[in-house]
């Protein structure tokens, strides 16, 4: 499907250098070629037209940046040389963009066409949001939920709300969450450079999470938009070994930077049994691949600590808001 037609318009704001455009779109890829006429077909769709799309590649070695340039070639394409992971290049995509906010959207995924529209709408209503999270279904299955927006639990443990229901309602209104899946949500430019984009040591997986929680401290405030809805191949663009070891081991290192030291202290005992069993899961299926891996991830978890705790003593000399307001964010 060549898309070329509907998607011209999208960039034409960003011609004039002295008129960004409303939304920066941000597609990180890697060997997912077989995703993109779902997506660009979605962009392709969309009501709301004022933005630019940023294809940053991470060196595949499939046909991806070939299919862009044949279908989509308004869209501007990085293209790196060598792999350097999902948090590097979406980085690198940001600090290309042009956009007053920034969207990320992964390359599995379909966004609704009114998906743009419903997420400037909550942008410009609540600006003291600095992320606004989308409302994420199942591609196959779309009345049930992957996620309507990020949870961070007082055990450290993060969480997709709503997760696996169906989408019967429950979730839409608009309300604050803890943040956003970096699968497809919005960051406001200020925040997003405020932060230094994502913390690059976490390669993939749960970055997203760390970049919520430092928000969260900063003093901004995440918005779920119910009706900006996106559509998402689930495991598409991951594999269970490479997800068991970047979650388990950027979860530590989350929760050791960014939890402030009094509710460390006043949650431990939950932090502690939840990263136990976990290691007890994995051991009891010890000869399952992503089981290994999930052991490796806690392991590299505990030896990044002292570069992490370093990092610590930024982020908490960073925060604005009071402990007491970081523990109603938590459930």
């Amino acid at each position: 499907m060549n898309v070329n037609g509907a998607i011209n318009g999208a960039s034409k704001t960003g011609e004039n250098p002295a008129c960004a455009p409303f939304f920066s779109i941000l597609i990180p890829n890697y060997n997912g070629v077989r995703h993109l006429p779902d997506l660009f077909a979605g962009l392709a769709s969309q009501s709301f037209t004022d933005f630019e799309l940023i294809f940053a590649d991470d060196a595949s070695s499939d046909d991806s940046v070939a299919w862009v340039q044949a279908n989509a070639r308004q869209t501007r394409i990085l293209s790196g040389s060598e792999n350097c992971g999902f948090v590097s290049t979406v980085n690198s995509a940001a600090r290309a963009s042009r956009g007053r906010v920034i969207v990320l959207l992964n390359n599995d995924t379909q966004p609704a066409p009114d998906f743009l529209a419903e997420l400037a709408k909550t942008v410009c209503a609540q600006p003291g949001a600095g992320i606004v999270a989308a409302k994420l279904l199942l591609f196959d299955e779309r009345d049930r939920i992957h996620t309507a927006g990020d949870l961070m639990g007082r055990d450290g443990i993060p969480r997709n709300r709503g997760v696996w229901a169906t989408d019967s309602g429950q979730f839409d209104n608009s309300e604050d969450v803890f943040g956003g899946c970096g699968g497809a949500m919005a960051v406001r430019r200020e925040l997003w450079e405020a932060l230094d984009g994502f913390d690059e040591e976490f390669w993939m997986y749960v970055e997203d999470v760390d970049f919520s929680f430092r928000a969260q401290l900063l003093g901004w405030h995440a918005a779920f938009a119910p009706a900006a809805r996106v559509f998402h191949k689930l495991g598409g663009s991951g594999g269970d070994e490479l997800s068991s070891f970047y979650v388990a081991r950027n979860t530590i290192w989350t929760l050791a930077k960014n939890m402030p030291t009094s509710l460390l202290l006043s949650h431990s005992s939950h932090v502690l049994r939840a990263q136990l069993s976990i290691a007890a899961d994995a051991l009891r299926n010890y000869r399952g691949s992503a089981a290994r891996a999930r052991l490796r991830g806690q392991l590299a978890g505990l030896l990044g600590l002292p570069r992490v705790l370093q990092q610590r003593a930024l982020v908490q000399s960073r925060k604005r808001r009071h402990d007491v307001e970081i523990d109603r964010l938590l459930v």
